[in-house]
């Protein structure tokens, strides 16, 4: 290297832009306006100070030489000047080209299963405990991440703390040991590091995102004991890939060598992981850590949304084990009372007990369910924990379901009988959720005496309010529009909008849902359709699913995928179909036109789509012809398809009569010390809003039962003031920190009777779901990125792997000559040489 470079790489390390390989451009100008705008002031004030300095040592001190006054003089006018021109804030611009050292990040996991202590094989433990330097005698490390001083055993130098055997790691314990460790002679990991990259550090602890961690105090240096005393488990879920997609979004930069993933990896929210990390275009080293096998059972439960009373059910519990195989183990199916649809809340019934072997990695057990009492339940199946489980909160599965004494009532609008109205018709009167006095009909075309005298036809299609918004589901089938009255419309507007009720809307070949674009109906639907717009017939086809299909339980006709579409080609060729302009952009389509665009040409035309409305949802059908679905399989397909649709729209909102006054929280289940919202819909017999005007003291007086006799009162009862939000709607908010059950009693100011609603309180967290890591998704991040998995025995491999690959950059540096180490050096060197030749001269 010959002595240009040398000066230019020495210059680059001073300025602290890494290898500077050339100088490209320099330019020297001041800061300062004066001096900027007018530098000949700065050339007069240099040359009156260089007379001042030669008059002052020329003639004001003696000396019987004068070589040396001339040198004190010269000394003396550079000082003089040097301090003007550092009044006129030199600055130096320089363009240089430099090799600049890429960053590199480390993002670790501080979620609550994190701090699972892992039950690992003691080969296993012992390899992960050496290549992290915990020492398994010591107690486990601060919160600074500094073991405490023991007077016996002390760990050795360079090691961090540990618990003993009896109370085992957890694994932030781990990375904490691992950042923590001084390497000796190989110095730490983070050293080692930082050698080749630029450090930044983050904490991923909440599904928005995550946030930077400090590499040293006072953020300059690397310490790996105070990066790990930042280290904290209180995530309550893990959201690998929000904060992928964070980190890309608020710290990107153009020269980032890589991404260290330290964590568990047992995703439970958010987007994909992958996905997130392959938009980083970067490749992600991912360092796993917790156990990949481990001794545990969990344990799931499925069962209708909706039974009806006294008729029996089938209630599945699916086991999930690893490590057990062969072994029993005991399972319980209870169902806990919570209330509502006239039911209260009670004692817990015993459904079933079963010992069940464990065969299989993954098996169902049923048990048979005959509710005797309506109301709102919560089946709770539990399996005993086994010996050796390290989570057992996975043990415990809940779901709730609704038994019904009652049925869902339909209302289906027709102009005349259609083979779609005569099968669905036959569907639900053999329902057991529907039956013959849940379905009702208003045909336009039906004799009027008919409609009088048997109690499947309504009279008119929009009776009384209380009558009509009784209804869970309307049925809105091939209408032409001055059939369809404007009170129908609206009180269907409201319906769906205010109530949550399900809307269905079917095309039918005769006048078409054209026919809806300029009513009040044509504002919900899916679709947005041209005025008087009829169907097309021009060709048959076969209708093609969607992507969004799977997503839908109702599109969902068999046990798989294969089956599915199966099902759906037994549709064969449709005859025609229902055109529209385009799709609304709140709509999801499930089926559409195999070649038929929209306006656009880009959407397909389609078939079957769903839209929320308010707080319902909105289904339309392009078509009338599913009935088609029977034609080799009789109503098997049939009836599933319609018979989900029916549960899907009767799932989110009261029942029947229940709509009138509704007490709700917004979830069912929380974690202590969470807000609890909880809000009332009441209206009068009518189902107008009432609003606090309609109330004693403009408010609405509520209980609250805490378990176990929590609370101010003896009894464990607490008062609630649930004040107007809007018409119709009151809320009330407050905390809980109790675990166990939560029942809210409201009375009715209209019936006067009393309605609960109870919610649950649990310490269970969805991150002690899981007890091993997802080696998996670990294992895919890093392939699917161009990085490498690691284990934690391993994990100082991580320094050898990454090999830095320095971007070049062209930058522009611009310099404040007054605040460098160099204009010090000058003006003191200049000022302490004058003073030892005064001396010299005995001038001083």
């Amino acid at each position: 290297m010959n002595v240009h470079a040398i000066v230019i790489e020495l210059l680059g390390r001073l300025l602290g832009l890494g290898r500077t390989q050339a100088i490209e451009n320099w330019q020297a100008t001041f800061a300062a306006p004066w001096a900027r705008h007018s530098p000949v002031w700065l050339l007069f004030g240099c040359l009156a100070l260089v007379a001042v300095a030669a008059v002052f040592y020329l003639r004001y001190q003696p000396s019987r030489r004068g070589r040396p006054r001339l040198v004190l003089a010269v000394f003396r006018a550079v000082v003089l000047c040097l301090l003007l021109l550092l009044l006129a804030e030199p600055i130096l611009s320089i363009t240089l080209t430099s090799r600049k050292r890429p960053a590199l990040w480390l993002l670790v996991d501080g979620t609550d299963s994190m701090a699972i202590q892992d039950e690992l094989p003691t080969a296993d433990r012992a390899a992960a405990a050496e290549a992290v330097g915990l020492a398994a005698e010591d107690p486990p490390a601060t919160a600074a991440g500094a073991p405490p001083a023991t007077a016996a055993g002390a760990a050795p130098a360079g090691s961090a703390s540990v618990k003993p055997e009896s109370a085992q790691p957890s694994r932030i314990d781990y990375v904490k040991a691992l950042l923590a460790k001084d390497g000796g002679s190989n110095g730490s990991l983070l050293g080692r590091l930082g050698e080749k990259f630029r450090l930044q550090a983050f904490l991923f602890d909440n599904p928005q995102g995550v946030r930077s961690l400090e590499l040293a105090p006072g953020g300059t240096g690397l310490d790996g004991r105070h990066l790990a005393g930042q280290l904290t488990t209180q995530g309550k879920v893990t959201a690998i890939g929000a904060a992928l997609g964070d980190l890309g979004r608020r710290y990107a930069t153009g020269n980032l060598g890589g991404l260290i993933v330290l964590s568990d990896f047992c995703q439970n929210t958010g987007p994909p992981a992958v996905e997130a990390a392959k938009r980083l275009g970067v490749p992600v080293y991912t360092v796993g850590v917790g156990a990949t096998t481990a001794v545990d059972v969990a344990a799931e439960v499925q069962a209708p949304v909706y039974v009806q009373k006294d008729e029996r059910a089938t209630v599945e519990v699916t086991l999930r084990q690893q490590g057990l195989d062969g072994q029993t183990v005991h399972v319980r199916l209870d169902a806990e009372p919570l209330g509502g649809l006239q039911g209260t809340p009670g004692a817990q019934v015993a459904l079933g007990r079963k010992d069940v072997p464990l065969t299989a990695a993954v098996q169902t057990v049923e048990f048979p369910y005959v509710p005797d009492k309506a109301g709102r339940f919560e089946l709770v199946a539990e399996v005993d924990p086994v010996p050796g489980e390290v989570v057992r909160e996975n043990n415990r599965a809940q779901r709730e379901i609704t038994v019904l004494d009652d049925f869902l009532r339909l209302l289906y609008i027709e102009y005349e009988p259609t083979w779609e109205w005569r099968f669905i018709k036959e569907v639900f009167y053999r329902d057991k959720l529907v039956g013959l006095k849940g379905f009702r009909t208003f045909l336009h075309s039906s004799d009027p005496r008919v409609r009088k005298t048997n109690e499947l036809f309504l009279p008119s299609m929009a009776g009384s309010r209380a009558d009509f918004f009784a209804h869970d589901v309307i049925f809105v089938g091939d209408m032409p529009a001055s059939a369809l009255s404007p009170r129908f419309c609206e009180l269907t507007k409201e319906f769906v909008r205010d109530f949550g009720g399900g809307l269905v809307v079917l095309a039918g070949p005769r006048f078409g849902v054209g026919q809806l674009a300029e009513t009040p109906l044509g504002e919900l639907l899916p679709v947005k359709i041209e005025a008087g717009a009829g169907p097309d017939d021009r060709r048959p086809f076969n209708l093609r699913l969607t992507a969004m299909a799977e997503a839908y339980e109702f599109m969902q006709l068999g046990t798989s995928r294969r089956e599915t579409e199966q099902a759906w080609a037994n549709l064969g060729e449709l005859p025609w179909f229902q055109p529209v302009r385009r799709v609304h952009p709140q709509a999801v389509v499930l089926a559409e036109h195999p070649t038929r665009t929209c306006v656009d040409g880009k959407q397909k035309q389609p078939l079957i789509a769903v839209r929320p409305y308010g707080r319902g949802e909105v289904i339309y059908l392009g078509f009338d012809e599913t009935w088609r679905l029977r034609r080799l399989h009789g109503e098997k397909y049939y009836r599933q398809f319609w018979g989900q649709m029916i549960q899907r729209l009767a799932l989110n909102h009261a029942l029947g009569s229940q709509k009138r006054f509704v007490v709700q929280t917004d979830r069912r289940h929380y974690q202590p010390d969470e807000p609890v919202i909880v809000s009332v819909e009441a209206y009068n017999a009518d189902f107008v809003p009432l609003t606090e005007n309609d109330l004693p003291n403009h408010k609405l007086q509520g209980e609250l039962w805490l378990p176990a006799g929590q609370g101010e009162s003896q009894h464990g009862v607490e008062r609630l003031t649930l004040t107007q939000t809007r018409k119709g709607v009151f809320e009330t908010r407050f905390t809980v920190f109790t675990p166990g059950e939560h029942r809210i009693r409201v009375t009715d100011p209209i019936s006067k009777n009393p309605v609960e609603w109870t919610f649950q309180v649990t310490g269970t967290p969805v991150e002690r779901q899981r007890a091993v890591r997802n080696v998996a998704l670990q294992q895919e991040l890093a392939a699917s990125t161009g990085g490498r998995s690691f284990e934690l025995k391993n994990a100082w491999d991580l320094v050898d792997q990454l090999q830095p690959a320095a971007k070049t950059e062209t930058t522009v540096e611009v310099l404040s000559l007054a605040s460098t180490w160099l204009s010090f050096v000058l003006v003191a060197g200049l000022l302490l040489g004058e003073w030892l030749i005064r001396k010299w001269e005995n001038l001083a």
